[in-house]
């Protein structure tokens, strides 16, 4: 079954396809990431044995061997905008439904989850829902509402869009890296048609869409300014995602 684009409409009318991957790159992401988890967990029951004794060093080993199994794919969808290392080896990750990153709640769900999923035996069941499911989603994917999708090939912008003015407030280090950690490529994606498009829209509705989407990165950037409005704060961003240097912290000479 060939897999479906699933369409974005953003709130500027920007349509964005995320593209389902393929049933092999989520099976080669999850053997790499399961090493990865029988690794830690086999050196953290070692630890505990070695440093406590008899009964107490299994007890400790096993429950840090749990937390390591369950709290693993939590960890990295929550604080890597969906990649864990498998995902990002193969070139896949996590987003919500919405194309957005996905949130510790939805994550938490996904992964419990999967212990439906691996039924009967080697994540049967979920690799049959997968199969049937249009967007390849597993059960986990569809009680959460999240979606694992390839991850989008680089695109050639024109500049002149995106593009703020040469001095940028924005540019501090604390702000730089948390655009890295936070905003990934669909929104990128977004505030540059957003800044392109900008000039076509009706004064007020113009207005109205900056704020909004500047309250967002507001919050989600921490950027506490009073003095830029919604646009600039806007353009701003947009300016140093898209610049020559990207989101990279500058450092005095």
């Amino acid at each position: 079954m060939s897999r479906r684009e699933r369409l974005i409409l953003t709130p500027e009318h920007v349509r964005i396809a995320l593209l389902p991957a393929g049933l092999g790159s989520r099976f080669m992401a999850l053997v790499l990431d399961s090493a990865v988890i029988v690794a830690v967990a086999g050196f953290a029951a070692l630890l505990a044995s070695v440093l406590l004794p008899g009964g107490a060093g299994a007890l400790a080993g096993a429950a840090a061997g749990l937390l390591v199994t369950w709290g693993y794919h939590v960890y990295f969808e929550v604080r890597h905008q969906g990649r864990s290392p498998g995902k990002s080896l193969v070139g896949i990750r996590v987003v919500d439904g919405r194309g957005l990153p996905i949130g510790l709640e939805q994550s938490f769900v996904r992964n419990v989850v999967r212990a439906l999923d691996f039924a009967p035996l080697g994540y049967g069941l979920g690799a049959l829902v997968a199969q049937l499911d249009r967007e390849g989603r597993r059960l986990g994917d569809i009680a959460a509402d999240t979606l694992v999708i390839r991850e989008a090939q680089s695109f050639e912008y024109d500049r002149r869009g995106p593009r703020s003015r040469e001095f940028n407030s924005l540019r501090t280090p604390r702000v730089l890296r948390l655009l890295r950690r936070r905003v990934g490529l669909e929104e990128r994606e977004f505030l540059a048609a957003l800044c392109m498009r900008a000039e076509g829209l009706e004064a007020r509705a113009r207005f109205d869409l900056m704020e909004d989407v500047a309250k967002h990165y507001r919050r989600r950037l921490e950027i506490e300014d009073p003095r830029l409005s919604g646009e600039n704060l806007v353009r701003g961003l947009t300016g140093i995602l898209f610049s020559a240097q990207g989101p990279r912290e500058t450092r005095p000479g």
